[in-house]
């Protein structure tokens, strides 16, 4: 039986590429907020695109911290992509008229990239953690980035002494992607990178 993954319906932009790429690597995927449908999922997929504050805000609409929250504390996976890793730290320095605080997941903070030209967009090469099971068979490959924040530093948290954690370089050194336990993240999107986002994406099922 294939995994089922639940892509949180929160209406961050358009994540029909995300449904798609899953379903192309074997996944039963539904696009939902659906609490009962979230718990019960093999896997919840987080996307997110744009403003932190205004996909934090989302969220909250949903009851998305609640149930990204219920899944984590029963060790149950959870995948965030671009801004959808971004709000699991404590919070970003995107500019905004109503700041909302991040899910705060590890500690640090999102900030601008310091670099010539900003957003980053287009395809890097990442450093991938060592033993990383997220990235296997395609630790040498580029991945899609479309993004102007990253996390430029990395503090983890109190549970996380244990987790792995890829880098990529635009500017600065940052985080391009978190296996840590049942929380996984990646920057870059996997959806739009190609056979290597595929091959990333299809390791992620194996972990469910």
């Amino acid at each position: 039986m294939s995994a089922s993954v639940v892509v949180l319906d929160y209406g961050s932009g358009n994540v029909r590429s995300a449904v798609r790429m899953l379903e192309r690597v074997g996944a039963r995927v539904t696009l939902t907020a659906d609490p009962h449908e979230v718990a019960s999922a093999d896997g919840l997929f987080v996307p997110g695109v744009g403003n932190f504050h205004a996909c934090m805000a989302g969220l909250r609409a949903v009851r998305g911290p609640a149930l990204i929250g219920e899944r984590l504390s029963g060790d149950r996976p959870v995948m965030g992509i671009c801004v959808g890793m971004q709000v699991l730290f404590e919070g970003s320095d995107e500019p905004s008229a109503q700041p909302l605080p991040g899910l705060g997941r590890w500690a640090d903070t999102v900030q601008r990239l310091a670099a010539d030209v900003v957003p980053h967009t287009g395809w890097s090469p990442v450093e991938v953690a060592r033993g990383s099971e997220l990235f296997a068979g395609v630790e040498d490959q580029l991945f899609y980035f479309v993004h102007s924040y990253a996390a430029t530093t990395w503090s983890g948290s109190a549970d996380s002494a244990t987790a792995r954690v890829t880098w990529c370089a635009h500017g600065t050194r940052f985080v391009a992607a978190v296996e840590d336990g049942p929380l996984v993240a990646t920057q870059f999107h996997p959806e739009k990178s190609g056979d290597a986002g595929a091959t990333l994406l299809e390791n992620w099922l194996g972990l469910l």
